[in-house]
């Protein structure tokens, strides 16, 4: 039976080792000011809640909200950038990053913990199979790819061919990697008629989102029935699932709870807390420590 860990982590990205790396230069005032390689932006970020240390913030541009917290806005760029993006790496992978309607630059620097996290449970392996749902433009899936087979599932197909372009630029285009178009929580179930299983499973579902035919995500209610799901694609030799959740007011307590029912015919442990980005230093200053978003994973070393 899983067992929940009695307290919870953080688990920290401080920035990426090498020249094409994402750094968070500075925060405050409600903005978070970041390099992505040679570009730097500025974006909102509400639990900045305290002062910047920088005098001034030098950038290629800046997102600027919406009135209402569900989103939208619009980019004021100062400069003019690639128009096709600019390559960036993290170890073997390599991606393009530019800025989208969504305030994001088609990938999620704070995983890079969870992506180092994944490849530590499988270490040794190169015959598992596992599965990324909402896999966005297959940072996760391309790191995964070294241990196997990897499902790679997201609802958008326009991220699944930019997460073709960056298998390709990645020299990755020839591992057994399932690219689909399709519902998350559909596909899981169908794989469930299947009885098909996986050693792991990372999924990082939007609060609000649209399948390729229409269909509508909510989080809140969709959420309980994929974990059950995806529980029935585990099994006592599985090694892990990792389940990340942004911008929704809820805790990683919560996550863990989900988890902890939803797996308790299996053994290993369950942990539960922040995804978060240390500052770069700023002359003697302490490094602050940027909360992302709120985790809950299940691991079973064997």
């Amino acid at each position: 039976m899983a067992v929940i860990a009695p307290q919870p982590l953080v688990m920290e990205c401080t920035g990426w080792p090498d020249a094409h790396s994402y750094r968070l230069l500075d925060s405050g005032a409600g903005r978070k000011f970041e390099a992505f390689g040679p570009c730097s932006f500025i974006r909102p970020e509400p639990q900045a809640l305290w002062q910047p240390r920088l005098a001034q913030w030098s950038a290629a541009g800046e997102f600027i909200p919406g009135s209402d917290e569900d989103g939208g806005g619009r980019w004021q760029l100062e400069e003019e950038l690639p128009e096709q993006g600019w390559e960036l790496e993290w170890n073997e992978v390599r991606f393009t990053a530019q800025p989208t309607p969504f305030r994001h630059l088609q990938f999620f620097p704070d995983m890079a913990p969870v992506w180092d996290w994944m490849r530590e449970q499988l270490a040794g392996r190169d015959d598992a199979e596992t599965m990324n749902m909402f896999g966005y433009t297959g940072l996760g899936t391309l790191a995964l790819s070294r241990h196997g087979k990897v499902t790679h599932v997201d609802a958008s197909k326009k991220s699944v061919a930019q997460a073709r372009e960056n298998a390709a630029l990645s020299g990755m285009e020839d591992r057994p990697i399932r690219w689909l178009v399709d519902d998350a929580a559909k596909f899981a179930a169908r794989e469930v008629r299947r009885e098909r299983r996986y050693d792991g499973i990372i999924l990082d579902p939007p609060k609000f989102g649209r399948g390729p035919k229409n269909e509508t995500w909510r989080l809140e209610e969709g959420l309980p029935g994929l974990i059950e799901d995806c529980a029935k694609l585990l099994d006592k030799d599985s090694a892990f699932l990792f389940l990340t959740v942004y911008a929704v007011r809820m805790s990683a307590v919560a996550l863990a709870g989900l988890l902890e029912e939803k797996l308790r015919h299996l053994p290993g442990t369950i942990e539960f807390g922040d995804l978060a980005v240390r500052e770069e230093p700023v002359d003697d200053a302490p490094r602050r420590l940027m909360p992302t978003a709120i985790f809950a994973r299940w691991s079973n070393p064997r």
